[in-house]
């Protein structure tokens, strides 16, 4: 094979993307058996691979989080970044991403997986990064690879390039044919590939496929197309330089073949990334990062049992290591107390790591994900701004013990401190807890964890909506609020004039009194307790778009106070709201759902289904085959609505909402949320 051209010698990172359930875990295991770093291939099913190691991924056989390992192939150190395929989990992929020289994109022949690898391409072409695409459990076949590449083609903006075609017999995959070396291998499993004869139908089949692949490659090359149009073989250097030069710049994504599952095809991928990937100068270069001062990127952060936060980070210049001090762009400052090697979930003290090599850094307090730390003089500036991922799903959660209130808090913010796609909103007028995150999956891994991990039972239930109520008529309503028991008495005389506002107007207060029937220091205290009887009207919930007046009354001059006057205030509300007339009101949301165009018919099904109003539909702005559909709709439809969207688009649609307005919502549906709100009172 061509040499690198003085390529990269130094350390690299490499991350393992891919849709979920592609064989990413199983491809790092075939790596890492193949250079050495384990005796033997582990396996997904049996729980024994390095990746996917926490309680919560054996259990749910998926990746769940990020792994790490390092090992050596042919005198080279690779660092490779295992990222979870699911949509729940795509943050660890999107924080780990400019941290890598390269991408194996892990896929298969399988269509329904398009659009979550058009996600996955899309992410690395916007962030520039080199990519080889792996086309995994081609044994399992049942598409000719060209088909393959046709019908993967649209996930990518750039020509799909495949470098290798397999060789059949009797309708079985038994190796392949390498179209720039031009040798034919056969597959042995969990050993290196043999050579045979390149001759007969593979011959013919590898000239044509050979020739489509630097017909590719002459697209950005004049002279290798001169050479085409007079028949003229091009030197086999020639043709790796151009591989390697348009691999680099991102003009086409390299395919490669392989069964992780038997490794095969496992040493033709990491000859790939040895001779045409580039490394750390290129890799700051792409980032920003100019000089020597120590500089590194944190793409993951891990709270430990026993020795407290990890930051994982790849270091883009200079020398880090024990003892040195770095500050985060924000100024946050803190001392490195141990540089770690990454194997899984296993980890062994290292020296101090240089440019390139991806390491952990103990008990940096301060770090977060995505921050980019420094030693030198001012702080650096970020290297890249990760935008978090829009919450789709929330669950309001409580301890089980009131004991465990505090323990919950901490537990709660060393996961969001892991996991920045997480929030918190705590709600004052509910007083829930509730945790947004990506799905359904990535909240049930919330609370496994802070049950296994951080020993707190929690109770978790569907948020409440933020219902309201209103009024339909005005009335005038006397307060009076007097009360004798021996001394001095209390006595608030008020009378109220309640009357409904336009939706949106919030509310009013104003005084209409004449003659000084009541002294205008109890004033306030009259609106305080109006306020008051406004957080729960006759409903059970707060009162909105309403105006009062006071317009009358009477005090005394012994037995009147502040609290007296707000009691009259509260009473001439509670007695008046119910003759007002109260509805319910409802919050109503603009919600924009993004899915594959061949789903958009099923998405309009659903809002329908759910009291959505439906407003239209526009192809998605630099998506192809990607719609985005906007209605107005119910919070209360919003809930689980995620759930219903990815069954409909293979696990790849999203949405975002905000608030639109307050609407009234009657019949049956009011009368069974008033029921279930006056049933949760009498409980409570």
């Amino acid at each position: 094979m061509g040499d690198n051209g003085g390529g990269p010698r130094g350390p690299r990172c490499i991350a393992l993307v891919g849709p979920f359930q592609s064989g990413k875990t199983t491809l790092l295991e075939a790596i890492l058996t193949r250079t050495g770093g384990v005796p033997r291939q582990g396996t997904v099913d049996a729980g024994t691979t390095i990746g996917d190691a926490s309680k919560e991924a054996r259990s749910h056989k998926m990746s769940v989080e990020l792994t790490v390992a390092t090992t050596t192939f042919m005198g080279d150190t690779y660092t490779f970044i295992d990222c979870p395929g699911s949509v729940e989990f795509l943050h660890d992929m999107r924080a780990a991403l400019p941290a890598v020289d390269a991408a194996i994109v892990v896929c298969e022949a399988d269509e329904r997986k398009l659009p979550q690898l058009q996600i996955i391409l899309r992410e690395l072409e916007d962030l520039k990064i080199p990519r080889f695409l792996f086309l995994n459990k081609i044994d399992k076949a049942d598409k000719r690879v060209r088909e393959t590449i046709s019908l993967l083609q649209p996930a990518s903006r750039v020509p799909l390039l495949l470098r290798q075609i397999p060789i059949w017999k009797d309708e079985l995959i038994i190796g392949y044919v390498d179209l720039a070396l031009q040798r034919a291998y056969v597959y042995r499993e969990h050993a290196a590939s043999e050579i045979i004869p390149l001759d007969g139908d593979n011959l013919d089949r590898e000239k044509e496929a050979r020739f489509t692949m630097l017909e590719t490659l002459a697209d950005h090359d004049d002279a290798l197309m001169e050479q085409l149009l007079e028949d003229i073989q091009p030197p086999r250097d020639r043709i790796f330089d151009d591989l390697a030069k348009e691999q680099r710049e991102g003009q086409v994504c390299p395919v490669l073949l392989g069964v992780a599952t038997r490794a095969n095809g496992i040493l033709r991928i990491l000859k790939a990334i040895r001779h045409e990937s580039l490394g750390i100068e290129a890799t700051a270069k792409r980032l920003g990062v100019k000089g020597s001062d120590p500089t590194a990127y944190v793409f993951k952060t891990f709270q430990t049992q026993h020795g407290g936060k990890m930051s994982l980070a790849r270091v883009l210049a200079g020398q880090i290591g024990d003892g040195v001090t770095l500050q985060t762009t924000a100024g946050e400052v803190g001392r490195v107390s141990g540089v770690l090697k990454l194997f899984g979930s296993t980890t062994e003290k290292r020296g101090p790591a240089n440019a390139g090599d991806t390491v952990a850094f103990s008990k940096l307090e301060g770090a977060k994900t995505s921050d980019t730390l420094s030693a030198g003089k001012q702080a650096h500036p970020p290297v890249v701004e990760i935008k978090p991922l829009p919450a789709v799903l929330a669950i309001a959660i409580a301890a089980k013990e009131r004991k465990d209130d505090v323990k919950l808090g901490q537990a709660l913010a060393r996961l969001i401190d892991e996991d920045p796609s997480l929030s918190i909103v705590h709600n004052p007028e509910t007083h829930e807890a509730v945790v947004w995150g990506q799905g359904e999956m990535h909240l049930r891994v919330v609370t496994e964890r802070l049950a296994d991990r951080y020993g707190v039972a929690i109770e978790r239930r569907t948020p409440s909506v933020g219902y309201r109520e209103t009024i339909k008529k005005p009335i005038t309503q006397r307060g009076r609020h007097k009360k004798q028991s021996g001394g001095h008495g209390q006595f608030g005389d008020v009378v109220l004039e309640i009357r409904p506002m336009p939706r949106n107007h919030g509310f009013t207060f104003e005084e209409r009194i004449t003659g000084g029937v009541v002294p205008r220091n109890y004033i306030p205290s009259v609106e305080e307790g109006v306020i008051d009887a406004l957080k729960q009207g006759p409903l059970g919930f707060p009162v909105v778009d309403v105006a009062v007046a006071l317009i009358d009354g009477s005090y005394h001059t012994v037995d009147s106070s502040d609290m007296a006057f707000r009691t009259a205030g509260r009473i001439g509300i509670v007695e008046g709201l119910p003759q007002c007339g109260p509805v319910l009101l409802e919050p109503i949301h603009q919600v924009e759902i993004v899915c594959p165009t061949d789903a958009t018919a099923k998405i309009n099904a659903i809002l329908s289904g759910r009291r959505g109003q439906i407003l239209g539909f526009d192809t998605r702005d630099g998506w192809k085959g990607w719609d985005v559909v906007r209605a107005m709709m119910p919070e209360s439809e919003i809930g689980d609505l995620i759930v219903e969207v990815r069954s409909a688009t293979a696990g790849v649609g999203g949405f975002t909402f905000k608030f639109d307005h307050m609407a009234e919502l009657t019949g049956k549906p009011a009368e069974q949320i008033i029921a279930s709100r006056k049933a949760a009172a009498a409980a409570a």
